[in-house]
């Protein structure tokens, strides 16, 4: 998988900490310049997929876009399945002025008997490393795809399929 740079911002900190709703002095810290409080929202990392231009799920302009994936033959690399668990092991708060790199591998996989049948789950870990190398950020995404599709009133929002 291709190594991700992420440059760590004071606007990128801004723009991420408001759309998360988050107002903490903290990350506002980052727009008065280099400060040992100015750090970045915990999941901030996950915007580096903003920087990668192979990201499977992102929309492009002249394409269809295949929403959730739900729709039979919608599903692109990097979709239909669901996003079942998120995890971030801090090695030290990301900053202001940071360039991380992000390489992504796969974890281990498994499977486990659902309502639906058979649920596969497979793991992603990113480690986001600073300039020297050292050891930032481990991010673990957890997903899960249904042997079978998913159908009643939960899967699509209250509506039953016909």
């Amino acid at each position: 998988m291709p190594v991700i740079r992420l440059p760590v911002e004071p606007g990128h900190i801004l723009t991420f900490a408001r759309a998360i709703g988050d107002d903490d002095p903290a990350y506002l810290a980052a727009l008065a310049g280099p400060h040992p409080r100015a750090v970045a929202p915990p999941t901030f990392v996950m915007s580096s997929a903003h920087f990668d231009d192979d990201y499977p799920l992102r929309p492009r302009p002249g394409e269809e876009w295949f929403g959730s994936g739900a729709g039979p033959g919608t599903a692109r690399e990097g979709g239909g399945g669901l996003h079942a668990e998120q995890h971030f092991e801090y090695h030290r708060p990301v900053r202001a002025g940071d360039v991380l790199t992000a390489e992504t591998r796969p974890g281990r996989g498994w499977e486990k008997k659902g309502r639906a049948g058979l649920l596969r789950f497979t793991e992603t870990i990113t480690e986001y490393r600073d300039a020297e190398g050292r050891l930032v950020v481990t991010a673990r995404s957890v997903g899960v795809v249904t042997e079978a599709p998913v159908s009643g009133p939960s899967a699509r929002g209250g509506r039953e399929e016909s």
